[in-house]
């Protein structure tokens, strides 16, 4: 199992992303995460600052549609964490069970529908590629 890095044990690099992380999120809380990666700052400063612009940066994606997308890729990519924790992130931002029980029909649609098309190596339709 990982170490995990606490507040009181971390050195100062690791003590100024989880600062941020709190300011950020308005939370005393670090999770597991932010944990584990702080066994190797530069890669934790690196994921932090990547994910706070992408996830709660300026654009034109809403914070919840940001959160089913994440946890979509999650169930796709079969992340135990990364489901558990955008799904908290996604109920506080709004999601309703319908909402979830909706998105992992259209995740197990598109992930059946992609195996039809990579199995049958079915060529893109040329009215498709002028998008």
């Amino acid at each position: 199992m990982t170490n995990l890095i606490e507040y009181e044990d971390a050195n100062p690099e690791v003590r100024a992303v989880y600062d941020d992380i709190r300011a950020a999120r308005q939370t005393e809380y670090i999770n597991n995460f932010w944990k584990a990666l702080a066994n190797h700052p530069p890669t934790l400063r690196r994921t932090w600052e990547s994910l706070k612009e992408i996830m709660a940066g300026p654009g034109e994606i809403d914070p919840l549609m940001r959160e089913l997308i994440y946890i979509a890729v999650s169930v796709t990519n079969n992340c135990e964490y990364c489901i558990a924790s955008h799904t908290a992130a996604a109920k506080n931002k709004g999601m309703t069970d319908t909402m979830f029980g909706e998105l992992m029909a259209i995740v197990g649609a598109a992930n059946m529908t992609n195996r039809f098309a990579n199995g049958y190596k079915i060529p893109v339709d040329e009215i498709f590629k002028q998008q």
